[in-house]
């Protein structure tokens, strides 16, 4: 048996150590650490409630906006202030804006460029994915074609934000009744024609139809026929390279989803289900948030008095860096006790598109489905945003004011790009007393628990071979394939 030690890894938000026990060239064991520690729920104690607002967003430049809604919505619910309909729209939209740049990166910047490394030489498409998806830097004239033109899609697709929230990163915007950025009819237009833009590129170079043809798509023959139409795009291609590299049997997940519900729309529903797949049942299951622990027997944190596994609302943040058997700065969160997986297969398969449903029940929660149910969140997120765009109206209010209580506690639940994102807190004589945070990177790489159950990037790199040329620097693409089909950002998970 041999241990190797991965990292620190490129094309990953933040710090990231994988350790992994390997015996006959494939993965028998892996420990995932967060080797960084940034305490930001401790900044948060003893500030003005409305400090969240400023600091939670700086845990991350990538997803300051779905850290601004989870603050603003657990102030909203200390406060019980109702968001009217201008206010979740035009928040809806920011955070579509930041969650679809986050997918488009990840598809260009971060995933596919692995498939132009020096192992694929040999392959049938290595020519193709070298022209479309090679790094910018430094690659040949020629080369990285579409992951150049991606960024300047996301280039402009960014400036969105800029005319709904003031800014971004961190918009000073979202606020717990709403927003304080009204949009006019002008800026309306203006938005739609940003929107409209994306939707060209999308549909050109990344599918090669239209966006609603592939939200369409319900079955895995109806995928195969798609794709022959399609034969040119960016897509069609992953699918390609997906089938000769073996991607739908690579990185298997728990086999449990986790979403919070995204997009929340007048009267309380969310556009995309909240609830909890279970793949072995086929069934979606009601969520139960009181459900929610996390353990913290292998992460560098005080257990308490207990030692075990709290509530978020009772969750502590005290740093123990010599603590025994500990080895990253993630704690476990767990449902029920259960590992669950996150990110845009969980939304899409709790909110039954039939595509990723028949995709998962035939493959599992793997590299390819993964990747597969981002793009596919991509087609159908899009056109919501049009929707909601000409739902605005621009002569009612966006913000509902209300005072914050002396006394209270709220919970915000949202999805980020990469998943399920909670923040919980407590408001004692007008100061936040208690403040707990769980990232969708602390559940899908999150370390043991205390019944030593792997987490689930831990469990999903069991099995991964081990390049025989890669010796003892131990960089399998495999290995590499898995942990970014997650989209990890690791400086959400330590905050």
């Amino acid at each position: 048996m041999t241990r190797l030690i991965l990292g620190p890894f490129n094309r990953v938000e933040g710090d990231l150590e994988i350790q992994l026990e390997v015996a006959d060239g494939r993965v028998i064991e892996a420990h995932v650490n967060a080797p960084m520690y940034r305490g930001f729920e401790v900044m948060l104690i003893g500030r003005s409630p409305v400090d969240a607002l400023t600091i939670a967003p700086r845990i991350c430049g990538m997803c300051s906006v779905s850290q601004s809604v989870a603050a603003a919505r657990a102030l909203a619910d200390a406060s019980g202030v109702l968001v009217p309909p201008n206010g979740l729209h035009a928040t809806n939209l920011m955070a579509a804006c930041e969650n679809l740049a986050d997918h488009l990166t990840h598809f260009y910047m971060f995933f596919m460029p692995d498939f132009t490394r020096a192992v694929y030489a040999g392959r049938a498409w290595f020519g193709q994915a070298q022209r479309r998806f090679a790094a910018v830097a430094g690659s040949a004239p020629g080369s990285g074609l579409h992951n150049r033109a991606a960024l300047a899609a996301r280039s402009r697709w960014l400036q969105l934000i800029g005319t709904l929230g003031g800014k971004w990163p961190h918009t000073g915007a979202l606020l717990p009744g709403g927003t304080s950025r009204a949009i006019q009819s002008t800026e309306r237009v203006h938005l739609l024609v940003r929107v409209r833009e994306m939707r060209a590129f999308l549909e050109q170079t990344l599918f090669g139809t239209a966006l609603e043809e592939v939200a369409a798509l319900d079955s895995l023959a109806a995928l195969q026929r798609w794709r022959a139409r399609a034969a040119g795009s960016d897509l069609a291609l992953f699918l390609d390279i997906a089938d000769d590299a073996g991607l739908s049997d690579l990185g298997p997940g728990p086999g449990c989803y986790l979403s919070f519900g995204a997009y929340a729309q007048p009267g309380g529903a969310h556009a995309l289900l909240r609830g909890v797949w279970d793949a072995g049942l086929q069934q979606c299951l009601p969520l139960d948030p009181t459900q929610i622990t996390e353990d913290l027997r292998h992460a560098w944190f005080a257990a308490g008095d207990s030692g075990q596994p709290l509530h978020p609302l009772a969750g502590l943040t005290q740093p123990e860096p010599d603590k025994p058997g500990a080895y990253s700065w993630n704690k476990a969160p767990r449902l029920a006790g259960q590992v669950l997986e996150t990110g845009a297969i969980a939304r899409q398969l709790v909110d039954g598109h039939a595509l990723i449903r028949a995709a998962a029940a035939v493959h599992g929660g793997t590299v390819y489905t993964r990747v597969l149910a981002r793009l596919v969140e991509l087609a159908r997120i899009l056109p919501m945003m049009e929707q909601w765009l000409l739902a605005l109206q621009p002569n009612e209010p966006f913000h509902q004011v209300q005072a914050l209580p002396e006394q209270g506690q709220g919970i915000g639940l949202t999805e980020a790009a990469r998943g399920a994102l909670g923040h919980w807190l407590r408001i004692e004589n007008g100061r936040l007393s208690h403040y707990q945070i769980i990232a969708p990177t602390s559940w899908n790489f999150s370390p043991r628990d205390a019944a030593g159950t792997p987490g689930a990037l831990e469990a999903a790199l069991v099995g991964a071979p081990i390049d025989s040329a890669a010796g003892s620097r131990g960089q399998s693409v495999a290995v590499q394939h898995i942990v970014r089909s997650f989209d990890p950002c690791m400086v959400c998970t330590v905050h």
